[in-house]
């Protein structure tokens, strides 16, 4: 018989069934919040996988279109690969979660939330956090849980819980904040330019609320806990540790390690390995597949012990100093917009496209509010940037991930359509990396959105700061710019985006179990301070704000308004009118319901030509206005001219010029285009006109 455990959150009802479903995972819930189904399930295998040297959890989030009464679109009609929305869900879920495991577990472990029915005021992500915690912490899975999660928004100036639809439609903030009882784990955060103290007093509050979660899972845990199952340890021997050490001194790693060149770094670590292995080949061969753990735990620990006591950071950094930066625009000549920002060794190139507002993003997903994007920023980065030779792949998780983190953080400082009626592309290449590529691309990308002439509100920068803990909670050091190392070896990736006047976007990432509000409050202190040098100091230099004029590469946009009832002609029957209007001048055309036409077009005269068509076409025609028509017939008494499809007026042979013309053709063909002026409007609609009438610059009939 199942079992349903419930509490109230922010007006609406948050409850568990244990026992109903899925009882052959390890650990299963059945999640609703409001009529939000969520059926989350922990799986682990009974031991590890030979030759295992990680620990290989994954964690999915499900989305199924029953949940909102959709079928999938497509010729298969199901569910495909993972949406955006599904692959960043997953990663929050994950983050959280991954460090509260055994450092030494190596079985295999599935965490799977299936979306079954969504009510667009609870968001599912909410109720997946919430389950997985709950399968996690009532499995015989050793997990150190639970955790609560939670939602908060800033709606007219007050913090609102789990927002509802109409909320998110107006908030100024969401960040989701995982805890456990006592610490926080994991932050995420999209802002419109929030300040600092506001950005805390959200996590405070967050904090707060996930503490009464988590007390109510460990009451659940109390009644449905299973005992956690032994495993097999997967630990380096004492013994070798002890030999390594004896061999390769505290100064010789140090010594090793302390340069700010990857590349030399690593050298000289391959050459301590192969020391090490020739030295135990013979006496001890039963070490060799330990080596390199071995290797790894000293490197750490010496890296970690040079922050911590000695106050040494790899490449000779103060605590709080930024590596070398670099910043230029207009890397590539034809592309709308470029820019590359260089940190250290860390290089990120970012390139601009603009295009018309029907090539935006069409989404299909469970969010009913959120149907297209009209910015969008893709990050790549290849193998060569960090010197490895492997195959070129789509897009990881992580890939995914660091996109969505540079687009959250600049859809703040985008203009609106109706400054700029452009559909946006970034795309983010990271030719070179040695840490903190997100918040490169970042500054990139806000480098090359203004070479573009994309009109922003504010430049963006971002920055990241690293953490190294010792024995207790106030034992520890904040690194400001953590290169590749320092992130491998420490505790925490704590990236901050924003402008000068408040943050647009958080995304912490930590390897400990929780933050002290100390530590999270100084390290938002240290980044806001490094990312105003950055803005000031580097990008500024370089590009200060969006170009007046777009690249002459980019296309033409204007946007004109029509009457709505008139849209159904500018479209003609099946599209006819607005695909000839296309055909004859090169240009794209996008229509919106309130009578907002954009047209697009690399020509300028063919934009100018389609604009001329529309408003003829969307306003009536009028005695006395001057038009520009092509002629579509002739006849011998004149000339039949189009103004707009499905308008034509005839000149006659009279009207065709100042002096008298024998033979229309003698004046016109059919395809010339000639301005012309309406003459008269008859009872039956007929429109007559006079080339004449133009040509003497009068009222002459």
């Amino acid at each position: 018989m199942s079992r349903i455990y419930s509490m109230e959150l922010a007006g609406r009802t948050l409850s568990v069934e244990i026992g109903k479903l899925a009882e052959q995972a390890n650990g299963a819930a059945l999640v609703k919040y409001g009529d939000t189904v969520v059926l989350s399930t922990a799986t682990a295998s009974s031991k590890p996988r030979e030759g295992i040297d990680f620990f290989p959890l994954s964690v999915d989030y499900e989305e199924r279109l029953y949940s909102v009464g959709k079928i999938p679109g497509g010729f298969i009609k199901r569910e495909g690969r993972a949406s955006e929305n599904a692959v960043l869900t997953s990663r929050v879920i994950d983050r959280p979660i991954r460090p509260l495991f055994p450092k030494d577990y190596r079985n295999d472990c599935a965490v799977v939330n299936t979306v079954m029915c969504v009510d667009q005021d609870a968001q599912p992500e909410f109720a997946a956090m919430v389950g997985s915690s709950v399968a996690l912490a009532i499995s015989d899975i050793p997990f150190e849980g639970p955790i609560g999660s939670v939602f908060i928004g800033l709606v007219d100036g007050e913090l609102v819980v789990n927002p509802t639809s109409e909320e998110r439609d107006k908030t100024d903030m969401t960040v989701i904040v995982a805890s456990t009882l006592e610490k926080v784990v994991m932050i995420e955060a999209a802002a419109n330019e929030v300040g600092d103290e506001t950005m805390l007093q959200a996590i405070r509050k967050a904090h707060e609320i996930n503490r009464t979660i988590v007390e109510w899972i460990n009451g659940i845990v109390a009644k449905e806990g299973k005992p956690k199952h032994t495993y097999q340890t997967s630990s380096v021997p004492e013994e070798l540790l002890g030999a390594v050490r004896a061999h390769i001194t505290d100064d010789r790693m140090e010594a090793a390690v302390f340069t700010d060149i990857r590349q030399e770094r690593d050298v000289r670590m391959a050459a301590i390995h192969a020391e090490l292995k020739e030295k135990f080949e013979e006496g001890n061969p039963e070490w060799i597949p330990w080596i390199g753990e071995a290797l790894y735990q000293y490197e750490k620990k010496t890296v970690r012990k040079m922050i911590l006591k000695d106050h040494k950071r790899p490449d000779g950094r103060e605590l709080d100093e930024i590596r070398k930066l670099s910043a230029e625009v207009d890397i590539l000549p034809r592309t709308h917009g470029s820019a590359l920002f260089s940190r250290g060794q860390t290089q990120v190139l970012t390139i601009t496209t603009l295009g018309a507002l029907g090539e935006m993003q069409r989404l299909d997903g469970l969010d009913e509010l959120e149907t297209s994007k009209r910015y969008i920023h893709h990050y790549n980065f290849p193998p060569y940037s960090v010197g490895e030779v492997r195959p070129m792949r789509g897009p990881g998780r992580r890939e995914i991930g660091h996109g969505a983190l540079a687009e959250k953080a600049l859809i703040p400082v985008l203009p609106d359509e109706e400054t700029f009626p452009y559909a946006i592309r970034t795309v983010s290449e990271v030719v070179s990396s040695n840490g903190s590529t997100s918040q490169g691309s970042i500054c990139a990308s806000s480098m090359s959105l203004m070479a573009a002439g994309v009109p922003l509100k504010a430049p963006v920068a971002g920055i990241s700061c690293g953490l190294v803990t010792g024995d207790s909670d106030d034992d520890y050091i904040l690194l400001t710019d953590i290169q590749g190392l320092e992130d491998f070896f420490g505790d925490m990736d704590f990236k901050v985006a924003g402008t000068h006047k408040g943050i647009t976007a958080i995304q912490m990432d930590i390897k400990i179990k929780g933050l002290t509000f100390e530590i999270i409050e100084k390290s938002i202190h240290q980044t806001h301070k490094a990312r105003l040098y950055i803005l000031d100091e580097v990008m500024a230099p370089a590009i200060a704000k969006g170009r007046d004029e777009i690249s002459p590469y980019a296309p033409q946009i204007v946007q004109i308004m029509v009457d709505p009832e008139k849209i159904s002609e500018i479209i003609g029957p099946r599209g006819k009118t607005i695909n000839r209007i296309i055909d004859e001048t090169g240009v794209k055309i996008d229509i919106e319901d309130d009578g907002r036409v954009f047209i697009c077009g690399s020509d300028r005269n063919g934009v100018d030509k389609a604009i001329r068509i529309i408003e003829t076409i969307g306003k009536e025609i009028e005695v006395g206005a001057i038009y520009t028509g092509k002629v579509v017939r002739i006849m011998n008494f004149g000339a039949f001219v189009e103004l707009a499809p499905g308008k034509d007026g005839l000149v006659h042979i009279s009207k065709l010029a100042k002096e008298r013309v024998n033979k229309v053709e003698d004046v016109v063909n059919i395809g010339d285009e000639i301005v012309v002026k309406v003459t008269e409007i008859d009872q039956q609609g007929r429109i007559n006109l006079s080339r004449k009438a133009v040509l003497e610059g009068s009222d002459s009939n």
